[in-house]
């Protein structure tokens, strides 16, 4: 396939955005084999090509960061907020994340699966080639393994990528919540060296806040997870300062995600660890949140920002891509190149990913075709899909 006459965004460097005008990209068996200016097409790929008639080509977006996994849904939550309750005074009268939790364990995995993939069809319809899915609603070991087995199933039934990540250490069952610790040694622990054996986890997660577990007790998880093999991120500084992000770099975490409390000190560790920083803007504005995550701290270190959905039932109910920049942009400054490479070359890079993200010889053919000019009007609209054409795996 040899894609002719576009506006390609590379995402690498040289230019803004990489940008190349009046480009082809040559793609052959799901791959891309050659990107660079129409006149300049090699011979071996020449031909009269796909004209995309000025059409706009990215990397097609990855959605780093999502639970769409569940049982039930948190409307009622909604109508509580708008009421004035906070996220942790919610919590701590049964609701929350706990509340999912009785929800996922009373349905099983076809129903599971239904529900995700309405949410997974959202995002594919914004080009989504890649969506990373926890577990974390189980808080037992058979459901959790449950939740895994559904995230699995997604990418046997659509065109898309699933990155899983073991997150039994989101909550503490009702059963056990004066008990993190009994917890920790008698189901998730177990449970995560059980989903390991049977294949279905890519990543392992935690939520190190005070409504949750402290530093000590993810780092009892993370050594877990190194002990199998397994790469760590974290949800850290959402709500207050607990020293989580310091703990992630410490264990070389891939990303640590939220962090609107995160310091200038967190952003150097970051920094010197490699590890990305997501931001996710859905959560922010459902919960009314003023603390804006340290952008500056980030730039001025060098650490790669991500954005996605954080698509849940609870603290994020949003399954669009195109949003999360457009929030990224309008609620945390991004700028508009910022936010793309959120979605792509970032977004990759916090799953662990090296083969997409950008557009490039030898990455995966995962590319979005926009009925757009320019980069800037990804994030610029707003409840207004630009999507012409997902191309998958070099298919589409």
């Amino acid at each position: 396939m040899l894609l002719t006459n576009a506006t390609v965004a590379t995402m690498q460097g040289g230019t803004a955005y990489g940008l190349i005008d009046r480009a082809a990209i040559a793609l052959e068996k799901g791959v891309i084999q050659w990107v660079g200016p129409m006149d300049q097409v090699p011979a071996e790929f020449a031909g009269p090509g796909d004209d995309l008639e000025g059409r706009l080509v990215t990397p097609a977006p990855i959605d780093c960061h999502t639970h769409i996994v569940h049982g039930g849904n948190r409307a009622g939550e909604f109508e509580m907020r708008l009421g004035g309750a906070t996220y942790e005074e919610i919590a701590k009268a049964g609701g929350g994340i706990v509340s999912t939790v009785r929800a996922t364990r009373a349905e099983d995995e076809d129903g599971l699966l239904k529900g995700a993939l309405r949410f997974a069809d959202a995002l594919i319809a914004e080009g989504v080639s890649v969506i990373e899915v926890k577990s974390g609603y189980g808080l037992d070991i058979e459901t959790e393994l449950k939740m895994l087995r559904v995230a699995r199933r997604i990418a046997d039934l659509r065109a898309v990528r699933i990155r899983t990540s073991f997150l039994g250490a989101h909550a503490i069952p009702e059963d056990m919540k004066d008990r993190p610790d009994t917890y920790l040694t008698e189901i998730c622990l177990p449970a995560l060296k059980q989903a390991a054996a049977e294949g279905l986890v890519d990543a392992v997660d935690g939520f190190c806040e005070r409504i949750a577990f402290d530093t000590a007790q993810i780092a009892r998880l993370f050594e877990q997870a190194r002990a199998l093999g397994l790469p760590v991120k974290l949800h850290a500084e959402q709500l207050n300062h607990s020293g989580g992000t310091h703990l992630a770099a410490r264990h070389g975490a891939l990303s640590a995600d939220h962090v609107e409390y995160a310091t200038d000190e967190d952003a150097a560790a970051l920094a010197e660890a490699g590890s990305v920083a997501v931001l996710l803007p859905g959560a922010f504005y459902t919960l009314h949140e003023t603390q804006a995550p340290p952008v500056a701290a980030f730039r001025k270190h060098g650490v790669p920002m991500a954005l996605a959905t954080d698509c849940n039932p609870g603290s994020s109910p949003m399954a669009s891509i195109l949003l999360a920049m457009n929030m990224g942009c309008t609620l945390f400054g991004l700028t508009a190149e910022e936010a793309l490479a959120g979605v792509t070359r970032h977004a990759a890079q916090a799953l662990g990913l090296e083969d997409c993200g950008v557009i490039a010889p030898g990455k995966r053919a995962d590319l979005a075709v926009w009925d757009a000019e320019q980069p800037a009007e990804l994030p610029y609209r707003i409840g207004f899909n630009p999507l012409h054409r997902r191309i998958f795996g070099g298919v589409g």
